[in-house]
């Protein structure tokens, strides 16, 4: 009598959302810029954009020093909250991106969101996008003791799916979601959506570049998706 086949494992879609799903990183870039100014602090809005992604945490150690007095992080972190909060009624979804989630959904993937935001932040990005019936999980800063590029919230999001690593892909628009999801064990799919070039992307390990969620979606049959069975 032959033994019945074990069931597949479930597969993970695992999403960055602010500059995957989203359109904020620019947004952000101009709150973290204000909340420097005001500290007094001389920061280009080309490197405030490059480490967007980061927690708040590591993205002051790049931008500031990890030797910097630090008795004021609290207030500059807080006051990038406030200025990005004025957003948070009109952040834009990007084009396709409440499509794609539900088509991954429809094709028995478990999708989790994996971000930085926390708390009300995570509540707008949702919001923004409307695609809750699609979703499976969300894990945030909340939930990890370190951020991206740190594997922590890829392997949360793993857990929060029941899934492994290759039965998973990330889907992120920078340089640190690619190396997140990599030490993970993930592969991940880049989006030009949150403004980093092919290149970085690809030479951080990126398997797949798409310009943003739309493109995805159009050539989900042919991606990456469509080889994890």
């Amino acid at each position: 009598m032959s033994t019945p086949a074990r069931p597949a494992r479930p597969r993970a879609a695992v999403f960055d959302v602010d500059g995957t799903l989203v359109d904020t990183n620019y947004l952000h870039a101009v709150s973290w810029w204000e909340a420097f100014h005001q500290a007094g602090h001389r920061v280009t809005m080309t490197d405030i954009h490059h480490t967007v992604g980061m927690g708040s945490g590591r993205l002051m150690d790049r931008l500031l020093g990890e030797d910097r007095d630090r008795s004021g992080d609290e207030a500059v972190s807080a006051a990038h909250k406030a200025v990005y909060a004025t957003y948070f009624d009109r952040l834009p979804a990007l084009e396709g991106a409440a499509e794609l989630l539900r088509a991954l959904a429809d094709r028995g993937w478990r999708v989790v969101l994996a971000t930085s935001a926390q708390g009300v932040e995570l509540e707008a990005l949702r919001r923004a996008i409307d695609a809750d019936d699609a979703i499976h999980a969300a894990t945030s800063a909340d939930d990890v003791d370190a951020s991206k590029p740190a594997p922590d919230p890829v392997v949360q999001a793993l857990e929060q799916a029941e899934a492994p690593p290759e039965r998973a892909l990330f889907v992120g628009d920078t340089v640190w979601d690619v190396q997140a999801a990599r030490a993970a064990g993930v592969d991940c799919v880049a989006l030009l959506s949150g403004g980093i070039g092919r290149a970085e992307l690809e030479s951080a390990g990126a398997v797949a570049v798409y310009r943003d969620p739309a493109a995805l979606l159009a050539d989900l049959d042919a991606s990456p998706f469509a080889r994890v069975q």
